[in-house]
């Protein structure tokens, strides 16, 4: 039946219980108008119908909510296909209503159903109503109504507010995928002394399947954006000291974490497992910190322990600069954006001298990241810039 899916969104949306009580209001409408014993509200693949929301007789008929059902075995399929009429008096003699499995299963006697679409117009589910006894009252006049409250969960279902929390709960779909197959590859990026180019540490970079996420700052902003920010730091972390056997013994590695998850004090025991292997924190921005209080009591038992602090992007706007004042790194990483062209710029230049200064007067040392070309490498290395990382010293890289 290769018509039965077309105009089919691919992906079914996936209403959360306010959607719901909302769609159940509408389909007690449906049975009281029309004096059906169950109505229901479905949502539709190319493979799959799922009914998300039904009322009445609903566990006398067997009516599965939640369940994803062969789509090729429904009365749906058909009616958008237009193999069967959308109301049908009496299914037990309808020539192929009566060879449905839906017909015995839920032993159907009538049925009428049309179709809720989504913000693009395309079928997204369908409303249905059936009964376990034939009715003839039900006809056109039955459909016009129905087409109508289907109309209202149209437009419910395709209301911004709805749409956000689907876009929320297709993330949440994704990131969740990602946690489950733990399918999170790590690369290692080289940190050089500038003044003699010994290799002196590694900072531990995610990577994920480009087809799911472009970039892993995407992937982290949507992981924070449907509440699973802290599990998918948790597990890059996890990851990255994997991998620490096989680090060189004197080299410090360094991992990124936002500052929700160094306030979780599952991130901070397992920070505290590895911290004699010379570990650095990055502290990142992926969530704005408002109160520095909490942030600074938990990273006080990690320093004690002899693990790093590190503060990125300085120079690149007023979050760095304060998480510089209130943290008191060990490490102050200049962004790439003072990096870049920085020995043909007076103003970098004049910058980045006046952040070597202060970080030499509060007892931090700089890293320079992002460096592409042997005259950047040349100018941050006069003005004092203790390490390096970027192209030009070393490409991020599994390690071997």
């Amino acid at each position: 039946m290769q018509a039965v899916t077309g105009g089919v969104d691919q992906v079914a949306w996936q209403p959360e219980d306010a959607d719901i009580a909302v769609v159940e209001r509408m389909l007690n409408l449906v049975r009281a108008h029309l004096g059906m014993d169950v109505a229901w509200a479905s949502t539709l693949t190319a493979d799959e119908q799922t009914i998300y929301a039904a009322t009445g007789d609903v566990e006398t008929m067997g009516v599965p909510i939640g369940r994803g059902l062969d789509l090729r075995d429904s009365y749906c399929a058909r009616v958008l296909a237009g193999v069967i009429p959308p109301v049908i008096t009496d299914a037990r003699t309808h020539p192929i209503a009566r060879e449905l499995p839906p017909t015995m299963d839920y032993g159907i006697g009538s049925y009428a159903g049309v179709p809720w679409r989504g913000p693009d117009g395309a079928v997204a589910g369908m409303v249905c109503g059936v009964s376990r006894q034939p009715d003839p009252s039900l006809g056109e006049q039955s459909l016009r109504y129905m087409a109508l409250i289907a109309d209202v969960i149209s437009d419910h279902m395709g209301s911004p507010i709805v749409r956000q929390r689907h876009a929320t709960a297709a993330i949440r779909h994704t990131v969740q995928a990602v946690l489950d197959a733990q399918s999170v590859r790590m690369v290692f990026q080289p940190i050089m002394r500038m003044t003699d180019q010994d290799m002196i540490g590694y900072e531990a970079l995610a990577r994920f399947d480009p087809t799911v996420f472009t970039g892993p700052d995407k992937a982290f902003a949507a992981a924070a954006r449907c509440g699973l920010g802290i599990p998918l730091e948790l597990l890059a972390l996890r990851q990255a000291l994997w991998r620490l056997p096989d680090l060189p013994p004197d080299g410090w590695l360094a991992v990124n974490l936002s500052a929700e998850a160094l306030l979780d004090p599952h991130v901070r025991d397992i920070l505290l497992l590895h911290a004699e292997h010379r570990l650095v924190v990055e502290v990142t921005e992926h969530t704005q910190v408002t109160d520095y209080a909490p942030l600074t009591g938990a990273l006080q038992r990690l320093r004690q322990a002899g693990i790093r602090l590190s503060v990125d992007d300085a120079g690149a706007g007023y979050a760095s600069l304060q998480h510089i004042l209130k943290l008191r790194p060990d490490l102050i990483k200049l962004d790439i954006s003072l990096v870049r062209d920085i020995d043909t710029d007076p103003v970098k230049i004049a910058l980045a001298r006046s952040l070597a200064g202060f970080a030499d007067q509060i007892g931090a040392e700089l890293v320079a990241e992002g460096i592409e070309t042997a005259a950047e490498q040349d100018c941050l290395t006069e003005l004092g810039v203790t390490y390096g990382q970027g192209y030009h010293l070393g490409r991020p890289a599994e390690l071997c």
